[in-house]
């Protein structure tokens, strides 16, 4: 029987027996990271998850994508409604960045 690397459960998709998304990986791997660095970075997967889970996405990576857009679309819309709901808060902190900087 093989392994599963990747579990799709409530609507996310995760390193099989663990709460590390699969989106940190997939990132990490699109910004160049190798199986290695990333097994590295998340102390609780073994270089075998690394790689299964990245092999898991080069086999689905359409389905995957489409996925991350959609949750990069959520998060925008979330992202705009805060603002939309408390304008002056995030006026404040735009102008407290500004000054920092």
């Amino acid at each position: 029987m093989q392994p599963t690397y990747v579990a799709h459960e409530l609507g996310a998709y995760r390193v099989a027996g663990t709460r590390i998304s699969l989106d940190s990986l997939v990132y990490a791997y699109l910004n160049g990271q190798t199986a290695e660095a990333i097994a590295q970075a998340f102390p609780l997967l073994t270089l075998e998850q690394a790689y299964g889970a990245l092999a898991y996405y080069l086999a689905h990576r359409e389905t995957i994508d489409a996925y991350l857009r959609q949750g990069s679309q959520d998060f925008e819309r979330l992202r705009q409604a805060a603002r939309d709901a408390d304008p002056m808060w995030y006026f404040k902190l735009d102008q407290a960045r500004r000054s920092a900087a």
